[in-house]
């Protein structure tokens, strides 16, 4: 009967309630992700030798072209730095303009409520004074184009090491249960490219009898007979989309000392 339960419990790949209290459960990675491309592009490289295993620090699992992204992120920060420069050197004439136009402004004035100055003289400072407020107008607004055009050049770098980053897939100490794409590949937004388990726990599922739901986070949890410290962590309020009569429950639980997943496991809530 035991044996009978357990591969109808397996073929159906979840749990099946056997009595009251009492089911089996299939023991998951505590969660399972599916890595999508984020942006267009080749793939140029897959460690099609991950798969099936824990990736280590500093290990690449999927790589896709970033080469004319890199060349333009070069040139943006060349441009960046030319533009930093301009705006240094902007910046340092910007003090003597302002005070050749204070100069001018002051000679102006003086020449201006002179009853012995001619109406030349008087032009003359007018328009030297005018020229000099022009130059340091225009001088600032430059600063202001440059450091506009500055701010654009650090955003469009900012999109580019973002756009390069999210073209490394390294998802570091993540089970590699499959690789999706190969290198030749083209992707785009939203495309598959590997799915990955988080094996740092484990994850019981199983589905309630609507008279176990009420109680059942407070209930003892028993493993294949043995009492645990374990409870029940969550319970869906809604019943399941395909067991219409049953309530999900989860329970978190440590990794099994083997280190191998999907096992069935007798699960008795006392």
């Amino acid at each position: 009967m035991y044996q009978r339960l357990r591969a109808f419990a397996a073929m159906f790949g979840t749990i099946g309630a056997l009595w009251a209290g009492s089911y089996y459960a299939r023991l998951q990675p505590y969660d399972s992700v599916v890595l999508k491309a984020a942006v267009s592009a080749q793939v140029v490289d897959v460690n099609l030798s991950a798969e099936g295993k824990r990736l280590p620090a500093g290990a690449v699992l999927i790589r896709l072209d970033d080469k004319l992204d890199r060349q333009r992120l070069k040139r943006i920060r060349d441009n960046i730095a030319v533009l930093q420069e301009m705006i240094r050197i902007n910046e340092t004439a910007l003090p003597l303009q302002k005070e050749n136009l204070e100069r001018l402004e002051e000679n102006y004035r003086r020449i201006a409520k002179l009853s012995t100055a001619s109406k030349t003289q008087k032009d003359s400072a007018y328009g030297a004074y005018a020229a000099a407020f022009a130059q340091y107008t225009a001088l600032k607004e430059k600063i202001l184009s440059l450091r506009s055009q500055l701010l654009t050049a650090q955003n469009n770098a900012d999109t580019l090491e973002d756009t390069i980053a999210k073209k490394t897939i390294a998802p570091m100490g993540q089970y590699i249960y499959n690789i999706a794409v190969r290198a030749g590949d083209f992707v785009a937004p939203g495309t598959p490219l590997a799915r990955t388990d988080d094996l740092r726990k484990g994850k019981l599922v199983l589905f309630l009898d609507p008279e176990d739901v009420p109680h059942a986070t407070e209930k003892t949890v028993y493993l294949d007979g043995n009492k645990t410290e374990y409870r029940i962590s969550k319970v869906w309020k809604v019943s399941d989309e395909k067991l219409v009569s049953s309530y999900r429950g989860e329970i978190i639980v440590d990794v099994p000392k083997e280190g191998y997943f999907s096992k069935l496991v007798k699960v008795e809530l006392k």
